[in-house]
C-alpha cells in the first residue's frame, strides 16, 4: 500500500512518486503519514523531510512551508527543498557559520528571527547532506 508524494517549491518539482511513509518536520514535532491517514493541513518548519519507499530512505532538506494531506496524496509546498545528493555541504557550513555569527554578534540592522531561521534551515541541509555522505562511507552501500 502507497501514497503519492508531490514535493513542490517555486521553482520546481522536487518529488513526484509512489511511497510507504513520508516522516515531515511539522512545527509542533515529527509528523508520520501512512496511506489512508486522515485529512489535514499543517505547516513545515526547516528540517529533513524522510521518505520510505521500500526498504530505500530518502531524505529531503526543506526550509518550511506546508503540508497537505488529501485521501489519495501527499503535498508538500516547501520554501526550498533539496535531495541530500544536491546539498553542497561547503555552502551549507559557511551558511552555518554566519548565521551563528549574527546570533552571537548582532550588529544594527540585523534582523535575530531572520538569523534563526537561516541557521534552522543550514542545520537542516547539514543534517541531510551528513547522513548520505555516512551512507555513501558504510560497507556494502552505493
Amino acid at each position: 500500500m502507497s501514497i503519492k508524494l508531490d514535493i513542490v517549491t517555486a521553482e520546481r518539482l522536487v518529488f513526484s512518486e509512489e511511497v510507504d511513509i513520508v516522516v515531515a518536520p511539522g512545527v509542533e514535532g515529527q509528523l508520520g503519514v501512512l496511506p489512508h491517514h486522515t485529512p489535514l493541513m499543517t505547516t513545515l518548519q526547516a528540517g529533513e523531510l524522510r521518505v520510505r519507499k521500500g526498504g530505500e530512505e530518502l531524505s529531503l532538506a526543506i526550509s518550511g512551508g506546508f503540508l497537505e494531506v488529501r485521501p489519495d496524496r501527499v503535498i508538500v509546498l516547501a520554501d526550498a527543498a533539496e535531495r541530500a545528493e544536491e546539498v553542497d555541504l561547503a555552502r551549507a557550513e559557511a551558511a552555518k557559520r554566519r548565521a551563528q555569527e549574527y546570533l552571537v554578534h548582532p550588529t544594527a540592522g540585523v534582523d535575530i528571527a531572520r538569523a534563526e531561521a537561516a541557521l534552522r534551515r543550514a542545520v537542516a541541509r547539514l543534517q541531510v547532506g551528513e547522513k548520505r555522505r555516512r551512507r555513501r562511507q558504510e560497507p556494502g552501500t552505493r
